[in-house]
């Protein structure tokens, strides 16, 4: 009933039959090094797992929590998300060699670089998007503000050249978390490190994206469906149809801890994906929430709990 499901399953069963075992930083893990999958978002359907319960208002909350360029836990834990909670404890970030840092603080991760590439990062600073709107008036901002042109913002540029009429056939539409200069300032460096955009025939909008590590149990599927959700994001906001999202996972791996939940999940019959439709188009991509999504049709089996690997 969902091939598209099925890669995922698929993966699952090849890591745990021909996958080697590795020794690595935060477990052992049985693990494969280069796998794709392809999953069509066409007449917006959104590929959320089925085979399991996905959290994906808390996916969805997250990835606004980097396209508003914030770098502090607490915007997501005032949310109810408490995906980052392990990598911003005071002992993590010390390991890191990051005691500069206030507990919480996680540096110029993702949303960082995604809007404000390379820009100095010192303690007590973050970009202005998430401060903007979530402090109330009156209220001192957690952490203060470096100039607008601090940086380079590569989604807001990504938006003008999907909204150019001839612009939005490039072949540069590259979105990079991954930055050298300033991994060591990161609490965790960054796992999806690489989208490409493509328009074709006019309005199909598609998003490639690459992952070096990849946690086949807990992060990909939250990985899939946060860039499903950013590219029929950006498909709404510019004018364009969402078609297609592509994923290249590096090291996909299974935590030996997850593997007899895993078990459970591949023995499941998936349902057909559900549908996503995002009701208008804000002012601005820092605009957009919850109340302007609604997720139709999501039939899935129950959640599956798996211990999450900091």
């Amino acid at each position: 009933m969902n091939p598209e499901e099925q890669q995922y399953l698929d993966l699952i069963r090849d890591i745990m039959t021909t996958g080697s075992f590795e020794r690595g930083r935060n477990g052992n893990t049985m693990s494969l090094f280069g796998r794709s999958m392809r999953f069509s978002l066409k007449d917006g359907r959104m590929p959320l797992l089925t085979t399991k319960q996905v959290a994906w208002k808390t996916c969805f909350k997250e990835l606004m929590w980097f396209v508003r360029g914030c770098t502090d836990n607490a915007e997501l834990q005032k949310r109810n998300v408490h995906i980052w909670d392990a990598n911003a404890t005071r002992e993590f970030l010390d390991s890191r060699g990051l005691e500069k840092y206030e507990e919480g603080i996680l540096g110029p991760v993702y949303g960082y670089q995604w809007r404000h590439f390379n820009a100095p990062y010192i303690q007590g600073r973050d970009v202005p998007y998430w401060n903007k709107t979530m402090n109330p008036p009156g209220e001192n901002p957690r952490v203060e503000t470096p100039p607008p042109c601090a940086g380079v913002d590569q989604l807001q540029q990504i938006i003008d050249a999907l909204r150019h009429p001839e612009e939005r056939y490039s072949r540069r539409l590259i979105l990079t978390a991954w930055n050298p200069l300033q991994l060591d300032q990161m609490a965790l460096p960054p796992c999806h490190v690489l989208a490409q955009f493509r328009v074709r025939e006019g309005n199909r909008l598609s998003c490639a994206m690459y992952q070096r590590s990849g946690d086949v149990g807990l992060g990909i599927p939250f990985n899939i469906a946060s860039y499903a959700f950013l590219t029929h994001l950006l498909a709404k906001h510019c004018g364009l149809e969402a078609d297609e999202l592509v994923h290249f996972i590096g090291d996909a791996h299974i935590y030996e801890e997850h593997t007899e939940a895993l078990k459970t999940q591949i023995g499941r019959e998936p349902f057909p994906f559900p549908t996503i439709t995002i009701l208008s188009v804000k002012p601005s991509i820092e605009d957009y929430d919850l109340a302007d999504l609604e997720i139709a049709n999501y039939q899935c089996h129950s959640k599956i709990t798996m211990e999450m690997k900091s």
